[in-house]
């Protein structure tokens, strides 16, 4: 049991309790392991190898376990696609409107919440550190700064605006098109007008 659990930490790089028990690993096991020092407990509920290099995406594959409904976006996805200049210190997470904010200590999070498009346009599901992360693409990443521009930042979205126009990651018509499924076609429509 032991070198099962090990070996699912070192598949995926850190595991959830749930994922072991699925496997047929008992939580004993994982809490022996700890004791030994020869797994982890990075979070509630999630362990991983000791020796692991941290990079500097851990924390969102970290968030993507604690909270699997939501969706990596606004700062943290502009850093992992390295768009504009913002290096958040909080995960930015995108949750449906309905439901509670987790209460998660490590990483530090901030959660938005949407609902219909604005959740699931231009979701895409991205390998980090061997799990599967849920986050924005770019064109979706620079409507989001402008949607919740309060929270960001007016120059933020506008930043990111140029720099994925400028790098070509994304055309002004995909822009518009995502905004006017996301709702913000009047907010964004100025700005691109003006940037183009």
């Amino acid at each position: 049991m032991p070198a099962q659990a090990l070996a699912l930490a070192r598949k995926y790089g850190a595991i959830r309790l749930r994922d072991a028990t699925e496997n047929g690993v008992h939580p004993e096991v994982l809490r022996r392991l700890v004791a030994s020092r020869e797994l982890v407990r990075t979070a509630r509920g999630i362990y991983a190898l000791p020796n692991r290099d941290a990079t500097e995406h851990t924390d969102l594959a970290l968030a993507a376990m604690l909270v699997p409904g939501g969706a990596v976006c606004l700062l943290s996805a502009l850093a992992y696609h390295r768009i504009g200049t913002q290096l958040p210190y909080e995960v930015w997470m995108m949750i449906p409107s309905r439901s509670h904010r987790p209460r998660i200590k490590r990483p530090p999070m901030r959660f938005v919440t949407a609902s219909g498009p604005a959740l699931t346009e231009g979701i895409e599901s991205v390998k980090i550190e061997g799990q599967s992360v849920r986050m924005s693409n770019p064109t979706k990443t620079v409507i989001d700064c402008f949607r919740y521009r309060r929270n960001v930042g007016l120059d933020v979205a506008l930043e990111a605006l140029r720099d994925v126009l400028r790098a070509r990651r994304c055309t002004p018509d995909a822009i518009a098109r995502c905004a006017a499924r996301c709702g913000v076609a009047s907010v964004v429509r100025p700005y691109l007008e003006a940037i183009t």
